[in-house]
């Protein structure tokens, strides 16, 4: 009977009280920031420059050329029927330019060392709303490549969606050209801002870590919030020795 009843009070002892409670001191946590500003200024410097050397070092230029066509009849009376119905067919000629066919023919004519679909991945297809035209964008790491790129592009297509659909072909809007191009490489100060950032944002979290994981008494009101007991006495401290 004592043994049953020294075991029920352990397994009191042990449940946890159902009054416990995590306090988080918003001021400690404030302060500690504060203290530790050069560690925060420290980690926002390595984090830009780490950020700006990967940038440099490794980040490859991006070049952006872009074509223009112009898709309807080309009769000398066009009725609305023709205009819809070339609007219906505007998605199925940005199909045929992105096509397997049209894209190895460029390939075999600017003798480009890649295979049809890493060239589909550097060409982008589109068409603003209620158009006729279609915008051939290519983006690659070499301002000359894309241009040349996206001029064999807009011819193939020309005479592929001509051969394909018989009734008019494309009209050219805008072939590509060199001072045309765009660098939309990501930009170096970009890089630092989001370097700068990141290293702000985990020295933070480290140092409200921690705070927060800190468990130690340090003062008076520590002891009769987290061990419920009230302070009889303190050893005073001045400077370095104690009194």
């Amino acid at each position: 009977m004592e043994q049953n009843s020294a075991t029920a009070s352990q397994q009191l002892s042990m449940m946890p009280a159902d009054n416990d409670e995590i306090y988080i001191d918003l001021g400690e946590i404030f302060f500690s920031l504060l203290g530790n500003w050069r560690s925060v200024l420290l980690a926002i410097l390595i984090g830009a420059v780490l950020m700006g050397t990967i940038h440099v070092f490794l980040v490859k230029p991006s070049y952006q050329a872009d074509a223009q066509i112009f898709i309807t009849n080309t009769d000398s009376v066009i009725s609305i029927s023709d205009l819809q119905l070339s609007s219906a067919l505007t998605e199925d000629y940005a199909r045929i330019i992105k096509s397997r066919t049209v894209l190895k023919k460029v390939i075999g004519e600017l003798d480009l060392d890649i295979d049809f679909k890493a060239l589909q991945e550097l060409v982008k297809v589109n068409n603003p709303t209620d158009t006729h035209i279609i915008d051939i964008v290519v983006t690659c790491d070499d301002l000359e490549l894309s241009r040349n790129i996206a001029n064999a592009l807009l011819n193939v297509s020309v005479d592929q969606i001509y051969q394909i659909v018989g009734s008019s072909e494309p009209t050219v809007i805008d072939y590509s050209e060199a001072d045309a191009v765009t660098d939309v490489s990501p930009s170096l100060f970009k890089y630092i801002a989001i370097g700068a950032m990141i290293g702000m944002l985990l020295m933070c979290a480290v140092i409200v870590f921690n705070v927060v994981s800190n468990t130690t008494i340090k003062t008076e009101e520590d002891a009769m919030q987290y061990l419920q007991m009230p302070v009889l006495a303190a050893v005073p401290y001045v400077g370095d020795n104690r009194l």
